[in-house]
């Protein structure tokens, strides 16, 4: 089953449920992709697509999650944190930290990087290889933290 189409049953049977935070939350990325479908003229939202939107929307709740935290505003914090974890429920697993070490310290070889300015080319190495499946935000960490200045 697609993506599109599990969040469309999960939708109904949230709504069924009466999960309202559910529901919201599955309204959101439906909401995105009906969005999307509307540019292409589509009846539906290829997994590849769904996988772009859904961390697209991860990552804006991550940030709002901050920002509400900065704020003191917990009880928004909890709410965005409800909806993230449904999403973050349709995407793939992510690599933990030492297959990302790994797969940067490749990519460093790859791109035969020696210091922190080629960057760019690390990054691009390792996102050519492994798209999707890491965490930028550690891989930038990590490759930071392994090439010199």
């Amino acid at each position: 089953m697609s993506i599109y189409d599990r969040v469309n049953t999960e939708l109904k049977e949230a709504m069924k449920a009466q999960e309202k935070t559910r529901v919201n939350g599955l309204r959101g990325i439906r909401a995105a992709f009906i969005e999307v479908m509307k540019l292409d003229n589509a009846t539906t939202v290829p997994d590849e697509k769904a996988l772009e939107i859904l961390r697209r929307l991860t990552k804006q709740r991550k940030e709002s999650i901050d920002a509400y935290t900065a704020g003191g505003r917990s009880d928004l914090v909890a709410e965005e944190q409800a909806e993230l974890a449904i999403l973050e429920a349709f995407l793939p697993k992510m690599a933990d930290e030492p297959t990302t070490r790994a797969w940067v310290q490749a990519a460093i070889t790859a791109a035969g990087a020696t210091t922190q300015k080629d960057l760019g080319k690390v990054m691009g190495a390792l996102n050519g290889a492994h798209r999707g499946q890491f965490d930028g935000k550690l891989a930038n960490q990590l490759v930071r933290e392994l090439l010199p200045a």
